[in-house]
C-alpha cells in the first residue's frame, strides 16, 4: 500500500476537489491492527493491576512485568525473521507471548516469597537462588512443551492456510525462548538488587529513629 500511494501521488494528478481513498482488505486490517494495539495496552495495565492485588506489592508486580520486555524481543526478531510484517496474527501472538512470560514469573517470584515468608529463609540471596533452582524444571517444562507444540507450525510458513497461524506461532515460539532463558537470570537478579536495596533503606530509616532517639 506504501508503495501504490507513493506510485499514484507521483503520477496521478487529480483535479481540485478529488482525492483518492484506499480501502477494502487493507483498510480492515489497518483498523483491526489498531484496535489489537489498544486492546493489548489495556491487557497489560490490566495484569498489572491483578499482579498488583494478588501479591500485595507494586514492586513484586513490576518484577514481573519485568518478563514482557524479555519476550518482546524475541518476538521481534520473530517478526523480522518472517518477512519483518507485523500482521493481526503477529500482533495476536504478542498478546498470547506476553500472558505466558507473566505466567513464569508468576511462578519464580511467588517462590522466592513463599520461601522467605513461609519456609523461613531470611537470607535474600539464598532465597533468590534456590526459588530460582527450584522453579528452573517447571518453567522448562511448559516453555518446552508449548515451544514444541509450536514447531510445526511456524515451519509452515509461507504455505497455503497458514497466513494466520505461522505468524503467531513464529512470534510465541521466539519470543518463549528469549523469556525462558532470560527469565532464569534477570529476574531473580532484578529480585535481588530491588528487594537489598530496600532491605539498606529499611535499615538506614531504624539506625536514624534510633540515633535520634539517643
Amino acid at each position: 500500500m506504501n508503495e501504490i500511494r507513493s506510485a499514484v501521488g507521483e503520477k496521478v494528478k487529480l483535479p481540485q476537489g478529488y482525492r483518492v481513498e484506499y480501502g477494502g482488505q487493507f483498510e480492515s486490517e489497518t483498523e483491526a491492527s489498531r484496535r489489537l494495539l489498544i486492546l493489548g495496552a489495556g491487557v497489560i495495565v490490566g495484569i498489572l493491576l491483578i499482579l498488583a492485588t494478588a501479591f500485595h506489592s507494586t514492586r513484586d508486580a513490576l518484577i514481573i512485568m519485568v518478563n514482557l520486555p524479555l519476550a518482546l524481543v524475541g518476538g521481534v526478531a520473530g517478526v523480522y525473521l518472517a518477512g519483518g510484517v507485523l500482521s493481526v496474527a503477529s500482533i495476536i501472538g504478542f498478546i498470547t507471548l506476553f500472558g505466558i512470560a507473566t505466567r513464569n514469573g508468576i511462578m519464580l517470584v511467588s517462590h522466592i516469597r513463599h520461601l522467605r515468608e513461609a519456609e523461613g529463609v531470611t537470607d535474600l540471596r539464598q532465597a533468590v537462588m534456590q526459588g530460582a533452582s527450584e522453579r528452573l524444571a517447571p518453567i522448562l517444562m511448559t516453555a518446552l512443551a508449548a515451544g514444541l507444540a509450536l514447531v510445526p507450525i511456524a515451519a509452515g510458513m509461507g504455505k497455503p492456510g497458514s497466513e494466520i497461524q505461522a505468524p503467531m506461532a513464529i512470534v510465541i515460539l521466539f519470543g518463549l525462548l528469549t523469556s525462558t532463558a532470560l527469565n532464569m537470570v534477570v529476574v531473580p537478579a532484578v529480585y535481588h538488587a530491588v528487594g537489598h536495596k530496600s532491605v539498606l533503606n529499611s535499615g538506614s530509616v531504624v539506625d536514624a529513629g534510633q540515633v535520634g532517639t539517643a
